[in-house]
């Protein structure tokens, strides 16, 4: 009977092998629009999160149409982004990728597309009318990242050489059905040949309605790892709850984030999640830091007895039935957001005095000392692993930009100084890198909200002009508690979407 059954399961296996999908990843299908005379693929490789396409045909100016499809279909408002290259030098340079949308698969149909030129320049080019002829908006700037947003019927195109901030065309009064076909793109210009192109950090986006209640209404998270030296990226685990600001514990063996006031632990090798114990705090919310050692686990909970003001406590890293309290009864909101080398200190910015500063606390005492008085905000605080110095974000110079400051609080100075709105500056384990989080310039400098359109940047550890490793829609949750890798060469982070 046991030799039946597992006859049995193999033969299940191998139909099940023989009739089974090659997986293309976000899209559902592939096909070539037109006629090219040279069939074009699509490949998707899912250990690496990366998509090949390879496609002929004449043009996509006119209403032949000829190129390989990669697609699936979406409703309603969206964001697209990818990274594309044409492997190797040369090449002729008309031709293109990127990311079209379309009525239909049809030839001629009206569409819009987020190009990148054989010579790089990025464009949005656009058909009004079945059959009609394709206008263009150029950006006049080289693009390897293609980021295309539907807004009603408003376009528009953001594009950058991976590093550099994006530039923008917008298309207005341009509308396309309701229900789209969404997809990248490959055409060679040619009739009598294949061109390839690759693609990677391949996002797509359903963004938050506009009427959203912030920390009310909530979209759905994606977990990501991020290779900091390339940028390339890879989604570890996808949720409709809101998960935020994940840890990497000092073994590299897992992440924990939190989500719903509860924290998670995610294994990196089985993909496995499971709550942490954390007693009777279950209001915690994403101001959760792991000591240097990887031992203690600190956390921000909203304490009933404290009219669920955020309250310091910490347990041993692995869980506990009973956090210890760190801050006394009735000081005021606490954020914690890192702990200095010996374990004995914690430090967080706290409502005091009616103003939000930077103070430490001893984690036996619950004494607190301050560090910072401004009127404006101060936030953000992390040591960096040899204590000498405390790494923060404040706003008293009108936007909110980095700083740091002798262990002590004294000598503060300014380390960015552009137009972003800049948080929660993480010091790499070597002390080389500092990585952030860059909010647009029209936010409240004081807010940090969640579902905006956010860079994440690096910039040396002594100060430096910083170039960007990310382009995510998120914010608040992304990256607010340290989250590089212990050899340093990842970081995590949440980004958002509907799911």
């Amino acid at each position: 009977m046991q030799s039946i059954t597992l006859t049995f399961t193999m033969f299940l296996c191998l139909m099940t092998s023989a009739f089974a999908q090659p997986t293309l990843g976000s899209f559902d299908a592939q096909t070539d629009i037109g006629n090219p005379e040279i069939a074009g693929h699509a490949f998707y490789d899912a250990a690496d999160q990366t998509y090949t396409l390879a496609g002929a045909g004449e043009n996509i100016w006119d209403a032949q149409d000829e190129f390989h499809y990669l697609w699936t279909t979406l409703q309603g408002d969206f964001i697209l982004r990818a990274e594309g290259e044409f492997p190797g030098a040369g090449g002729d340079p008309h031709r293109k990728l990127g990311w079209m949308v379309r009525n239909s698969l049809a030839p001629g149909t009206p569409q819009v597309l987020a190009t990148t030129h054989g010579d790089g320049l990025g464009s949005l080019q656009y058909r009004r009318e079945a059959g009609g002829e394709i206008a263009e908006l150029q950006t006049d700037s080289f693009a390897d990242v293609l980021q295309l947003e539907r807004r009603g019927d408003t376009w528009i195109l953001s594009v950058a050489r991976f590093g550099e901030e994006f530039r923008r065309v917008e298309l207005e009064d341009m509308p396309l059905d309701e229900e789209v076909y969404v997809g990248l793109f490959v055409c060679a210009h040619a009739a009598d040949r294949l061109e390839t192109a690759r693609f990677r950090n391949v996002r797509i986006v359903q963004p938050v309605d506009p009427d959203y209640t912030p920390y009310q209404d909530y979209i759905g998270s994606r977990l990501e790892v991020m290779e900091v030296a390339t940028g390339h990226r890879r989604v570890l685990y996808e949720s409709e709850h809101s998960i935020q600001a994940p840890n990497w514990t000092v073994d590299g063996r897992q992440l924990i984030y939190n989500s719903k006031g509860l924290l998670y632990t995610y294994d990196l090798e089985t993909n496995r999640i499971d709550p942490l114990n954390t007693g009777f705090a279950t209001d915690n919310n994403n101001d959760h830091v792991l000591t240097f050692d990887g031992t203690l686990m600190g956390l921000s909970h909203h304490a009933d007895s404290e009219d669920r003001r955020s309250t310091l406590y910490y347990m041993p890293v692995t869980g506990s039935d009973e956090p210890t309290r760190v801050t006394r009864p009735g000081v005021g909101h606490s954020y914690l957001h890192g702990w200095t080398p010996d374990n004995q200190k914690m430090i967080f910015t706290a409502n005091r005095k009616g103003q939000y500063d930077i103070y430490t606390v001893d984690v036996e005492t619950g004494a607190e000392t301050q560090l910072t008085d401004l009127e404006t905000l101060d936030d953000g605080p992390e040591y960096s692993p040899d204590g000498k110095y405390i790494f923060f974000n404040s706003v008293r110079t009108g936007t909110m930009q980095l700083w740091r400051m002798d262990a002590d609080g004294q000598n503060p100075t300014q380390l960015t100084f552009d137009d972003y709105n800049d948080w929660f500056p993480h010091v790499s384990p070597d002390q080389k890198w500092i990585v952030f989080i860059s909010f647009p310039a029209d936010i409240d400098p004081s807010d940090h909200p969640f579902y905006k359109h956010c860079l994440l940047r690096i910039m040396p550890y002594a100060g430096g002009t910083p170039r960007v490793i990310g382009y995510v829609y998120g914010g608040q949750g992304t990256i607010n508690v340290p989250s590089w890798s212990p050899d340093g060469k990842f970081i995590a982070f949440v980004t958002n979407s509907k799911l």
